[in-house]
């Protein structure tokens, strides 16, 4: 059931039996993740994620699940493509008709599948950022906190589902024990989709503790930069305030120019009594690698 509306769920209590809790909680777009069993049959509700193609963010959806002896009723809001093909192919397919245990792991698997698609395209992304965070005319930190937020979200879908797993596993060994190994079989690839996940969150942390660093360091050379242009400015700064002011100085307006090495005298002996100094800091900071 796709999408259903408050007379679609009532139908179905009214056909199958459902409580009114469980309804309410098909009907919950935030309902936790669980699984309960209800006498003749199991309630599972379960998260699984998606990316937007909008802000390529990942989200999870809800799917409510109720499995019965002959019967495997599922309830979602959006759309799942891989359900009408899954459902459509039971038709044709004699093991699918007779075990809704099986039905429902096929949807399950397909579902669990999906979800390596979209972790590959989260480590490529991590590929790509790792070739962008150490060049320091590069700003990662949008794709950093975009890929950090996605793990985080993937992390918080997958974790619980590996509980509600474990506990469908179970009860199918109850139920139908000749798909406990399909179950434990799928079980197993969301364990290894989780320990990927923990990999990509190390790494994403990795990189983000590495942005910091490099952006850090350029701007520690950029203040460095500035000290040092401020520093070898300081004598002319110092010579131009003293004959800014109005005293008399050796070689001022008021006492008359040098003139012994021709009209520009007090010029060239001001500029070189500016740059010497200058010059001299600028070579002793090369020597202490300063520069």
């Amino acid at each position: 059931v796709e999408a259903p509306t408050k007379k679609d769920i009532q139908l179905l209590g009214e056909r199958f039996g459902f409580s009114q809790l469980e309804l309410e909680d098909c009907m919950s777009k935030k309902q936790l993740q669980k699984i309960e069993h209800h006498g003749d049959h199991l309630f599972v509700i379960v998260h699984f994620p998606w990316i937007s193609v909008e802000n390529h963010l990942v989200s999870s959806t809800q799917i409510s699940i109720f499995l019965g002896d002959t019967y495997l009723v599922t309830v979602h809001q959006r759309a799942l493509g891989m359900a009408d093909e899954i459902f459509t192919s039971v038709k044709d397919d004699a093991d699918s008709k007779a075990n809704p245990g099986f039905l429902l792991y096929r949807l399950l698997d397909r579902l669990v599948d999906d979800i390596f698609p979209l972790m590959e395209g989260i480590l490529k992304e991590l590929d790509d950022v790792e070739e962008q965070v150490f060049d320091e005319k590069l700003e990662v930190v949008r794709e950093l906190t975009t890929l950090r937020r996605n793990v985080a979200s993937l992390r918080r879908t997958i974790s619980p589902l590996r509980r509600i797993m474990a506990g469908l596993y179970d009860e199918i060994q109850i139920r139908t024990p000749e798909l406990a190994a399909n179950f434990r079989d799928m079980n197993d690839h969301i364990e290894k989709a989780y320990a990927v996940l923990d990999e990509a969150r190390e790494t994403v942390e990795i990189f983000k503790d590495a942005d910091f660093t490099v952006s850090t360091e350029r701007s520690n050379k950029i203040l460095a930069i500035l000290t040092i242009m401020f520093t070898l400015s300081i004598p002319g700064t110092m010579i131009g305030t003293f004959y800014g002011m109005n005293i008399l100085l050796p070689g001022g307006i008021e006492t008359g120019s040098w003139t012994f090495l021709g009209p520009y005298t007090t010029f060239a002996l001001l500029m070189t009594a500016s740059l010497l100094p200058a010059l001299v800091m600028l070579w002793y900071f090369h020597r202490l690698g300063w520069v």
